[in-house]
């Protein structure tokens, strides 16, 4: 133990960190076991005996010694899984005593509170992730183009316009109407072949990734409340993205005198080979690893667990499979680096979850295809159970088959983090 705690503002301290640990974790996408955990182990460590934490998606309840109490209200802002991994570091760090004193600690949390991928690196990460994504769901260079461009402007409007002026769910709605509008104008134009696969791609980056996996994660650790209300959440953000599309076709329509129908196409001849697939899940998947702040050193780490599980779902054609894979890798690497598994799931999951499905089944029922958006809206939630089992299934695989590759890299001395 670092510090003499036998004063009532000490204890009171100990638990104001904790609380602040949690509160990091929780605003940045860290699923609610981890928050819980990494609260008790720093409470652990100064013997703070009478505790009691309860986490929820939004808030977290503080009770302790000498009638302590705190409860706060914290929404989720975006994932900036770096902040995860750091929090992470530093509740390891306090009990192994690497600091001097309990504020050192908490000058660190405020430190790593404050951090975050530089405007420039999530702008280029949208376009990169845009341009990717809009390849693995069908579209040729000159759609991955226009995603491109049109994923990079959205991100703009979302650092500078959406961000700090606007709610999540107007929010959501606008960037869907922008992005949308601009993949019309760009359509219109004779830059890019399909509408469909380019507005998908370019609205990829405000679908809510890292709420879904945690949602499901939550549920998986018996969790209910929490995971219904993230999982609740994340299909609030694809109905206002959706809403944001269709009121751009509809707005184009006034204009027109007609509305603009979205045909579905063949996947390009070149783009849809396996090698193709391959590049743009890694690519896509890069981009969107800097956008969830992800670590740097672990970008290409989760890179190549989307490309391999988007290339196993290509030939085996399972969502069962391909997630569970996945999961599965994400598991062995968080023990071989010692870090979140967290930071390897989402990314690697991210090019499974229907966020393309979805997205058609909304328009469709903007253009009155019912037959259309009911096999979209179908197929969507097949994917959704097959993802779930995935994560579910190897969720629950003990933690003794992992740690004989945590002794082996103990062993070799390869690790570093």
């Amino acid at each position: 133990m670092n510090e003499d705690l036998t004063g009532k503002e000490s204890a009171h301290e100990v638990l104001e960190t904790a609380s602040l640990a949690g509160h990091i974790l929780l605003e940045n996408g860290a699923e609610i076991a981890r928050v819980e955990e990494t609260m008790e182990r720093i409470a652990s460590h100064y013997e703070i005996g009478s505790r009691n934490f309860f986490v929820l998606s939004n808030g977290i309840f503080t009770t302790g010694h000498d009638n302590f109490a705190k409860v706060e209200f914290i929404p989720f802002k975006g994932a900036q899984l770096e902040r995860v991994v750091s929090v992470n570091q530093v509740s390891r760090d306090i009990c192994d005593g690497k600091f001097a004193s309990l504020s050192d600690a908490r000058k660190k949390l405020a430190q790593i509170r404050s951090t975050c991928k530089s405007g420039l690196e999530q702008i280029i990460g949208s376009a990169v992730g845009s341009a990717g994504f809009c390849i693995i769901f069908g579209g040729g260079l000159a759609d991955a183009a226009a995603a491109f461009i049109a994923g990079l402007l959205l991100w703009v409007f979302v650092l500078f316009v959406s961000a700090p002026y606007m709610t999540k769910m107007v929010g959501n709605i606008i960037g869907g109407m922008f992005g949308t509008v601009l993949c019309i104008l760009f359509y219109k134009a004779g830059f890019g072949n399909s509408l469909g696969n380019m507005i998908a791609g370019a609205l990829i980056p405000l679908i809510p990734g890292v709420p879904f996996i945690n949602g499901i994660r939550d549920l998986a650790n018996e969790d209910y409340i929490a995971g219904i209300t993230r999982l609740e959440d994340a299909v609030l953000v694809f109905l206002s993205i959706a809403l944001g599309a269709s009121l751009a076709f509809v707005a184009d329509s006034w204009i027109e005198g007609s509305m603009l129908i979205v045909q579905d196409t063949a996947p390009d001849a070149f783009t849809s080979s396996a090698i193709c697939q391959c590049i743009a899940a890694f690519l896509g998947t890069l981009g969107f690893a800097v956008l969830f702040g992800v670590p740097a050193r672990h970008y290409l780490t989760a890179a190549l667990c989307a490309a391999a599980g988007w290339l196993l779902y290509i030939f085996h054609g399972s969502t069962f499979v391909a997630t569970a894979s996945v999961a599965l890798a994400a598991r062995f690497f968080a023990v071989w680096f010692k870090a979140p598994e967290t930071i390897f799931l989402i990314p690697g999951i991210f090019p499974l979850v229907p966020g393309g499905g979805i997205f058609r089944t909304a328009l469709h029922l903007v253009s009155g295809r019912m037959h259309d958006a009911f096999a979209c809206g179908w197929m969507s939630l097949r994917v959704t159970v097959a993802i779930v089992l995935g994560i579910v299934i190897v969720s629950q695989l003990p933690p003794a088959m992992f740690r004989v590759f945590s002794k082996r890299n103990k062993k070799d001395g390869s690790n570093k983090d």
